[in-house]
């Protein structure tokens, strides 16, 4: 038994389950530069563990009601093609278009993480919940699904996986939360685990066929992947929406550096810069708002006497 790379793949697991994404962005550099995987083998024995992991944490959010079927049909109109042909074309091309193409997902992730803080923050100062916040509701909102977007959203995230093993939570999250604002955080992570089950099994056959698969490495993964997906599955479906999406941000950004190629004492030390700083900044500034709801309330009340003797305000 290898244990170092069954705890690896327990945290990456949980990570999946709870926010949705994380699979490629952490196990894919995890193997590369912790466990000296090639690239290749890395990318292929990633999206095949993905296809048994997720379906893990898929199964949780599909019996709280927290995944929206329509989005999730759409999204596979466009993946599943797209994710075959994407291991077909990095199995023919090698690593250097991978490499770029992961330098540009990096830059992407950063963007987002930053996009995540500032719109939660400007919600509070607006004196409004952000769309999405609030404790986890075991049902889908009413929204319009939009076929077309949605389907190309999902070509895209395809190709990414199957070129990269990266993009299926990343890309996916990222460009929900700006077509469909009202989605809770928990419907983001359920519909994109429920989606992805399909796009990996597509990807998984074409790496098996074009790829270089690893079965034994694949193995001691999923003795951790799978049970640590099904455990942040059960928070993810329960948790606050406010909650998940502090967790990915800090996952966009660690993930963003670490594909840029950034060190891992650096990637490390910004998620616990951005986790300490993030939430005392989030402290300030709900009580400063605190602080301005209640500076009307100290005026003195106004109190009358009615002619009948009856005390009013």
């Amino acid at each position: 038994m290898d244990l170092p790379l069954t705890l690896g793949g327990l945290v990456v697991g949980f990570v999946v389950g709870m926010t949705g994404m994380g699979g490629g962005a952490l196990m894919t550099p995890m193997l590369i530069f912790v466990f000296k995987v090639d690239p290749l083998t890395a990318v292929s024995s990633d999206v095949v563990a993905s296809l048994f992991m997720k379906p893990a944490g898929a199964f949780v959010h599909l019996r709280r009601g927290t995944a929206n079927l329509r989005l999730v049909l759409w999204l596979c109109v466009g993946s599943v093609p797209a994710a075959f042909v994407g291991s077909f074309v990095i199995g023919a091309l090698g690593d250097d278009v991978s490499g770029l193409v992961q330098k540009l997902l990096g830059a992407a992730l950063l963007v987002a993480s930053a996009g995540l803080v500032t719109r939660a923050i400007l919600g509070m100062t607006q004196r409004r919940t952000p769309a999405g916040e609030g404790p986890a509701a075991p049902r889908s909102p009413e929204i319009v699904v939009r076929p077309i977007p949605t389907a190309v959203l999902g070509a895209v995230a395809g190709l990414l996986v199957g070129m990269t093993s990266v993009g299926a939570g990343s890309v996916i999250i990222i460009v929900l939360l700006m077509m469909y604002p009202a989605l809770k955080a928990s419907e983001l992570v359920g519909t994109d685990l429920v989606q992805a089950v399909p796009l990996v099994a597509a990807a998984s056959l074409g790496h098996l066929l074009y790829g270089d698969f690893d079965p034994g490495l694949t193995l001691w993964l999923l003795v951790g992947a799978v049970p640590g997906a099904w455990i942040g599955a059960q928070v993810s479906s329960r948790a606050p929406g406010g909650i998940i999406r502090r967790a990915l941000a800090i996952l966009l950004l660690a993930s963003g550096l670490k594909l840029l190629g950034a060190p891992l004492v650096v990637v490390l030390g910004a998620a616990v810069a951005a986790l300490v700083l993030g939430n005392l900044l989030w402290i300030t500034v709900r009580r400063r708002l605190a602080r301005a709801d209640a500076a009307p309330s100290s005026r003195p009340v106004e109190i009358r006497t009615s002619p009948k003797g009856r005390t009013d305000q």
